[in-house]
């Protein structure tokens, strides 16, 4: 499982025109899920999400949690986190879970992270989503399990 976790000031999700998530400020997150993966992953990925300090405090150093500021979460999966690239230019997919159990996992991190106590909102798995995104900093974490 893995994840790139991005700080934001505003994050806007649709699906063929129509709006589907948005957040004001808080973590996007692009979550893929690899062949293997498994439910305990989910909670201690989720667990992580939560506690990762990446939020200024009042002396500007990153020392503040999602849940610390105030933000939302954004949870977007993304299959393409596991596309391999080592031989030739098209990638392969081919750690990259099959989308019935991926859908699953991808649900279940999200239901650890409310249980976390965060306000989660969700793209759409499998879609062709539009995404605008305000980064801030920036500032990017790459978290694998």
């Amino acid at each position: 499982m893995k994840a790139v976790i991005q700080r934001v000031k505003r994050t806007v999700l649709s699906v063929d025109g129509n709006l589907i998530s948005e957040i004001p400020c808080g973590l996007a997150v692009y979550l893929g899920i690899k062949t293997g993966d498994n439910l305990s992953m989910c909670e201690a990925m989720a667990k992580k999400i939560a506690a990762m300090r990446i939020f200024e405090d009042e002396n500007g150093k990153m020392n503040l949690s999602v849940k610390d500021v105030g933000g939302e979460i954004l949870l977007i999966s993304q299959f393409t986190l596991y596309g391999d690239c080592s031989h030739g230019n098209r990638p392969s997919f081919i750690e990259a879970e099959r989308p019935e159990k991926a859908n699953a996992l991808y649900e279940n991190t999200a239901d650890c992270l409310r249980n976390c106590g965060l306000t989660v909102k969700m793209g759409v798995f499998g879609a062709d989503m539009k995404i605008e995104q305000y980064n801030d900093g920036p500032v990017t974490i790459v978290y694998e399990i």
